[in-house]
């Protein structure tokens, strides 16, 4: 099975990179906020409805395993490019020492 990526350039108004496995597809958008760059991911299941090609966000059985090696591959992506808003240690806490919310 292929796996597809692409980076766009920052942009308002797509994702600023896709990652796709099979007909699954995952989506980083990136944030400017007072506390800086954050990142938020979005997944899609890709289908042909007719000749149209559409989208959905329904996944079946077979497709949530490609799901969660996608989201692994958006979250690697995310702290490959300083999208990592913790203190780096991978304890939940920010650099500030606050536990992060659940």
């Amino acid at each position: 099975m292929a796996t597809r990526s692409r980076s766009k350039p920052n942009s308002k108004q797509g994702p600023v990179h896709e990652l796709r496995l099979g007909r699954i597809r995952a989506a980083i958008w990136e944030n400017e906020t007072q506390n800086g760059v954050l990142h938020n991911v979005t997944v899609s299941r890709l289908y042909k409805d007719g000749d149209e090609w559409k989208d959905s966000s329904s996944f079946g059985r077979d497709d949530l395993p490609l799901v969660g090696k996608v989201l692994d591959r958006a979250h690697t992506w995310i702290f490959a490019n300083n999208g990592g808003t913790s203190n780096g240690n991978g304890n939940g806490q920010h650099a500030d020492g606050e536990d992060t919310p659940f």
